[in-house]
């Protein structure tokens, strides 16, 4: 007599057992092709994106020792210790064309695997920092710091410490520098070289590591802490590697010759834009012709204001997230 088919039921079983089978092998083999294998590239990627959540660095340090992370975070970083207090060179930018121009324009930008938005203010004398009411109580959305001030566009800026690690961006980490005068600083001394993403009186946008005393004598009006440098002196910071910072939302900042500012946000952790590397935003800025670029705190803060309202899709869960700083263009009745 022939044995009975096996029902739905066994096979369904079987199949189960097969997929369950592969999920668990997949599971074990994926990380160790990753980190022990020789996607180098997507193991690089990886670690930046782990190291700088913070939060996430448990993935990296349970595959890899501290030195082979400092190793491999080491090969993808930028030469910014060069950019020591450098003299910007003026002969790059002309300001005075775009004095006094009110045109902003908006880009979407398209990167295949992540989604951005690119304003373009043309006259810098607009730029301002904007700060928190709160400091150092609690930071401020960037709509609502725009808002506050009569911004018609602003992107979040430097990061924050607060005590107890609390994330609500109200303690900013290094210094503030607003109309000409310090508002805040972290170090409480003016003799300290710290990362530096600045503008002065007349425009010219100010990238590299300056001690606060330095930048008062440089005229520099409008600054905050922050980096990497992306772009200095019309040259690209990023000539190997993807900048070591690995796949997360960013927001970015550049100036191009004729002195024009772009402001410059990527959307990520999802579907539909998973993030940015580095190098990705300094190619973006090379080709929108920045002579000057470098990258603001990215990741649940970036957030990009136009025109009254949010116009890219902030990461975090709940909407925009509080932060201390924001760079912003101010109307033109505004400027002194």
């Amino acid at each position: 007599m022939p044995k009975d088919r096996p029902t739905w039921r066994k096979r369904f079983l079987k199949i189960m057992a097969f997929l369950s089978f592969q999920v668990i092998v997949g599971g074990i083999m994926f990380p160790i092709l990753v980190f022990y294998g020789p996607f180098h590239n997507i193991r690089d990627t990886l670690v930046g994106t782990a190291m700088t959540t913070y939060s996430h660095q448990y993935i990296a340090k349970f595959f890899l020792s501290d030195q082979a992370i400092d190793q491999i975070m080491g090969s993808n970083l930028m030469g910014n210790k060069e950019h020591v207090d450098f003299d910007p060179q003026e002969e790059l930018v002309k300001i005075n064309s775009n004095q006094g121009s009110d045109k902003i324009q908006v880009f979407h930008i398209d990167g295949g695997n992540f989604q951005g938005k690119l304003i373009k203010i043309d006259d810098p004398k607009r730029i301002e920092v904007g700060f928190t009411q709160y400091m150092p109580r609690a930071g401020e959305t960037t709509s609502s710091i725009a808002r506050r001030n009569n911004a018609i566009a602003a992107i979040n800026a430097g990061g924050f410490f607060d005590e107890g690690f609390t994330g609500t961006g109200g303690s900013p980490s290094g210094f503030i520098i607003h109309n000409g005068e310090v508002v805040h600083n972290q170090l409480k001394r003016d003799d300290i070289l710290q990362d530096t993403i600045a503008f002065t009186w007349e425009g010219r946008m100010i990238v590299g590591r300056y001690t606060i005393k330095r930048l008062l004598e440089m005229d520099v009006k409008e600054g905050v802490s922050f980096g990497p440098f992306l772009i200095v002196n019309g040259k690209p910071s990023i000539t190997s590697g993807d900048g070591g910072w690995g796949i997360a939302p960013r927001t970015a900042i550049a100036q191009t010759k004729d002195g024009s500012v772009l402001f410059l946000v990527i959307d990520g952790r999802s579907t539909r834009s998973i993030g940015a590397r580095l190098v990705d935003l300094q190619d973006i800025f090379l080709k929108h012709g920045a002579v000057t670029a470098a990258n603001l705190d990215g990741g649940s803060s970036t957030t990009m204001f136009y025109n009254g309202k949010v116009i890219n899709r902030p990461s975090d869960s709940l909407g925009e997230r509080t932060v201390p700083t924001v760079f912003m263009a101010i109307p033109e009745k505004s400027i002194f």
